[in-house]
């Protein structure tokens, strides 16, 4: 048996199950970056999971990190030193004026029912805790604001379904993942008068931005995107402005789809699919038919470029009547994602 090196960033948990070579860890920095794409990528198979997540995308995400200190809010689980699980938590505060306490967690499958997974389930809520009590300690937050834990679980991981449930989490929104199976037959959708489409430039990166979150910002638990975001957007691999269609009154942004194509994650999958996403119309240009003609467009941008499907994420009880739309233009839903909360306790 491996030995174990132990160093001060090793965490003594309590009511740890008694596995032989168990520890549990803080983050170390870029040398972890491969133990997390190791993970999440063991996790595929058995979880169902039809994405591509890159080590070279594993770090932009913790480059931009934000309300997260990976040092202090994220644990890892070890078996005679080789990682073998791991946890981080974050937090935000939503439209509707509730703090949020994020966490996720990915538990390799052969070490998952042993109890790994609740070891670091309480380790990040407790961290989650002692974040919010300093929060009102400093009167940054009412302690009468409500407080949640918040997770998610798609339909085909059973395992972390299992463990949020026996936890006490309570599904409170659910999600799908659309699929359009092919771009033939793209109906027609025309642009409403007065409105127009045209090439993104650089300098309409920010107003785009804007726009989105402003248009986002009736959607339920709406957080509106931190500037951490903006900067990871600029450096996302997969970013493609050529693909987008934007929408424009004059010089105001009226709505948009922006799309893109994953290259890796269609080779992985030997398919040719793009994405329509981040679909949004302003206040003042809603219910004229412009988020489905920008969505017809870009099913159309998306096959000029040799894609043969697309896919696209909604919110199932969308009171903009969303889902309804997206299926009216040939997508259907393929996986069901649950989206979970828990009442937290200050102590």
């Amino acid at each position: 048996m491996a030995s174990i090196e132990l160093t001060n960033d090793i965490i003594i948990l309590p009511d740890t199950p008694a596995i032989p070579g168990l520890s549990f860890r803080r983050f170390r920095g870029e040398s972890d970056y491969p133990n997390i794409h190791g993970i999440i990528n063991s996790c595929k198979e058995v979880d169902a999971l039809q994405h591509t997540n890159t080590l070279e995308e594993v770090a932009l995400n913790y480059t931009h990190l934000y309300n997260c200190d990976p040092y202090q809010d994220m644990l890892f689980a070890e078996i005679n030193g080789e990682a073998v699980a791991y946890t981080r938590g974050w937090w935000n505060t939503n439209g509707d004026g509730e703090w949020l306490g994020f966490s996720l967690g990915w538990i390799k499958p052969g070490w998952r029912g042993l109890g790994i997974g609740r070891s670091l389930l309480d380790f990040i809520e407790q961290r989650l805790r002692q974040i919010a009590a300093t929060h009102i300690e400093a009167g940054r937050f009412p302690a009468s604001m409500p407080h949640f834990f918040t997770n998610e679980a798609s339909e085909a991981e059973k395992a972390k379904t299992g463990l949020l449930e026996h936890a006490g989490y309570v599904p409170v929104r659910y999600a799908f993942s659309m699929v359009r199976p092919n771009l033939e037959d793209i109906p027609e959708a025309p642009m409403p008068p007065g409105l127009e489409v045209r090439p993104v430039l650089p300098e309409h990166y920010r107003l785009i931005w804007d726009a989105a979150n402003e248009a986002f910002r009736d959607h339920w638990s709406y957080i509106p995107e931190p500037e951490e975001e903006f900067q990871k957007s600029l450096e996302d691999p997969n970013r493609d402005p050529s693909l987008w269609r934007v929408a424009w009154d004059g010089d105001q942004v009226a709505g948009m789809v922006l799309s893109f194509i994953n290259a890796a994650e269609n080779a992985e999958y030997n398919r040719k699919r793009g994405y329509t996403e981040n679909i949004c119309v302003r206040r003042p240009w809603r219910r004229r038919g412009l988020a489905r003609s920008l969505i017809v467009q870009s099913l159309y941008a998306v096959k000029e470029r040799g894609m043969t499907e697309a896919a696209l994420g909604v919110d199932t009880q969308n009171t903009s009547g969303a889902l309804h739309l997206y299926e009216s233009v040939g997508f259907r839903p393929v996986s069901r994602f649950t989206i979970y909360n828990k009442p937290m306790e200050l102590k």
